[in-house]
């Protein structure tokens, strides 16, 4: 996907455990860590200098948490993916946060060749939600919303790939798996997100679960 290597700018204001995150990045080739910031604030600050692919921030961090910088580096470089890491429960402000500035969210148990694919599928520009975000997903789907879209008949194919987009799977995976190319499925994908009449993939997973069209028990 990138002819040069991804640049990754990591904030988290322990340093023992950014020290870590960034000594984990450096093992994997394709992979290059161009900042480190102590908190929220730095990282919005140095994203002009370090110009990073993908800004991989700490969810509770002092002067300005994860989920703000995120949606502060998107206002300032759109062009930065960002992947939010966690070590406490999932709140509905973490899935709010989905549709505004966070391009990904994964638990800091995850292991390092977890944290790897998570990073690749965000700076291909695509989602990433882990287990923990799956599960949190599940419980808000099940509180049905009176905005909920009445049910619009997906086509068996269009079924298929609506129940793949529930998973953590990439668009060129989700390709792989169904035998067609990655153009093929962002075409089904837009035709789902047109009939769901939701904005991304996020949205469409959660208003599916809630009109059952899909389950993820």
């Amino acid at each position: 996907m990138f002819m040069d290597k991804i640049r990754i700018l990591v904030a988290d204001d322990h340093i023992v455990v950014r020290r870590g995150l960034v000594f984990v990045l450096q093992q994997e080739p394709d992979f290059v860590v161009v900042g480190e910031a102590q908190d929220g604030a730095m990282a919005v600050s140095m994203i002009f200098d370090s110009v990073p692919h993908v800004a991989l921030l700490d969810w509770k961090m002092p002067l300005m948490d994860g989920l703000e910088a995120a949606r502060k580096i998107k206002e300032n470089m759109a062009s930065v993916r960002t992947l939010v890491l966690s070590g406490m429960p999932v709140e509905t402000a973490v899935l709010d946060a989905l549709n505004h500035g966070v391009d990904g969210f994964v638990h800091k148990d995850i292991t390092p060749a977890g944290l790897a694919h998570a990073i690749r599928t965000v700076a291909a520009g695509q989602r990433y939600l882990g287990p923990e975000v799956t599960q949190a997903l599940i419980e808000r789907s099940r509180q049905p919303q009176a905005s909920d879209p009445d049910p619009v008949p997906l086509s068996p194919r269009e079924q298929e790939v609506l129940e793949l987009m529930a998973t953590s799977a990439t668009y060129r995976e989700i390709a792989a798996q169904l035998t067609v190319s990655e153009e093929t499925i962002r075409t089904y994908v837009k035709r789902i997100l047109t009939k769901l009449n939701q904005p991304n993939r996020t949205q469409a997973v959660i208003v599916a679960l809630r009109l059952k069209l899909i389950s993820l028990d």
